[in-house]
């Protein structure tokens, strides 16, 4: 019987991710590189775990210092770029942040003994550098597709959780290798860095792919229980040029329309908007953005008879699920619950909106005969 390590098919389902993003991406690959090759570093990091604790291969555990030492950095570089303007991030700028990988290596050649704590300090500021760019709210994500921002902030979370775990899991070990001479560390190491890679890997396909799709409603720039900001003269005339914005060019129609966007249509820095939206609508942009789609979606329910799914691309969506849930959260009802509760009977609109030369002669005034 043939012995399949279990990080060989989380590497695998990886994999399937990240040509899942490529395919889906096919004229926009270099907008998502930093994404890909996280992507690409988690399904080697999984299959060398896979090498190293199913086989038994130590010549493995260089290549892995090394490599982890690559993926906490890609990590912060690729949220980091949903966080500028394309135009002001480019990955080559980003290349002091493959230093620590460097440093790694010539420690693995001439001094390994401060290789595990050097690891352990890489993962620890990246971590942090990551949760502090979560806790800004999700409307520092300003290239993010607001369609998807919530998906993408989740996705920022579990990184930074996840990335933050690393120094806890080599915590663990050390105390294991103390009491009982390590006979727990391949379970620990194995489990903990399936289980992570597989939670990073999903993490940061929904990401790229937000940055491209699937808004939820729950996430708040303003922290709860505290005194709302005054409200200046200047947010009032941001959020009014939004609104002018929004209703002049219907721009929320557009479904790739990010919060970036918007700023540089006003020619405003972008989280001087998201600042406005947030005092004026009590709202992130993303859901802002979500209420005019849905008012759209509601008009084309009760004046048309074309499909839901038609109106929800119409409106702005591009995930059904998203659709469906902003609705709900708006309306209390579903998009079909809605249309029948607010649409005239289906087979008076028909008539309607059908052409007079359709109708049979037996249904014009005599006059028409």
């Amino acid at each position: 019987m043939i012995f399949i390590p279990l990080p060989f098919v989380v590497a695998l389902l990886l994999v399937i991710l990240l040509v899942q993003m490529i395919r889906a991406k096919e004229t926009d690959l270099r907008e998502h590189i930093a994404f890909m090759l996280l992507m690409a570093a988690y399904a080697l990091q999984s299959v060398l775990i896979g090498i190293r604790w199913g086989y038994d291969v130590r010549a493995m555990m260089p290549v892995q210092s090394v490599l982890a030492t690559l993926i906490a950095p890609l990590a912060w570089i690729a949220f980091s770029g949903l966080t500028k303007e394309r135009s002001e991030h480019r990955l080559a700028r980003l290349w002091p942040h493959l230093l620590p990988a460097c440093l790694v290596a010539l420690l693995l050649i001439f001094w390994r003994e401060p290789v595990g704590p050097v690891i352990i300090l890489v993962f620890l500021s990246y971590g942090l550098a990551l949760l502090w760019l979560a806790l800004a709210g999700p409307d520092v994500l300003v290239e993010s597709r607001l369609d998807g921002v919530s998906r993408s902030y989740r996705s920022l979370w579990v990184t930074a959780l996840a990335i933050l775990a690393s120094p806890v899991t080599d915590i663990i070990i050390s105390f294991d290798m103390q009491w009982t001479g390590g006979s727990h560390s391949g379970a620990v190491i194995a489990g903990g860095n399936v289980l992570a890679l597989l939670l990073l890997g999903g993490a940061a396909a929904v990401a790229s792919e937000t940055a491209a799709p699937d808004e939820d409603e729950e996430e708040e720039d303003e922290p709860r229980g505290q005194t709302a900001p005054r409200i200046t003269s200047e947010d009032s005339a941001v959020a009014a040029a939004v609104d002018a914005l929004m209703q002049s060019k219907a721009l929320y129609k557009d479904v790739d329309l990010n919060l970036g966007r918007i700023a540089r249509r006003l020619g405003l820095p972008a989280r001087q908007v998201s600042s406005a939206i947030n005092r004026i609508h009590g709202s992130t942009v993303s859901q802002y953005v979500n209420n005019q789609r849905i008012d759209e979606a509601r008009r084309l329910l009760a004046t048309t008879d074309e499909p839901i799914t038609r109106i929800m691309f119409d409106a702005g969506f591009l995930s059904k699920s998203n659709f469906n849930r902003e609705f709900l959260r708006i309306t209390g009802l579903s998009p079909k619950a809605w249309r029948l509760e607010h649409q005239p009977s289906g087979g008076a609109m028909l008539v309607t909106s059908l052409p007079t030369a359709s109708l049979p002669a037996t249904s014009l005034p005599e006059g028409g005969r």
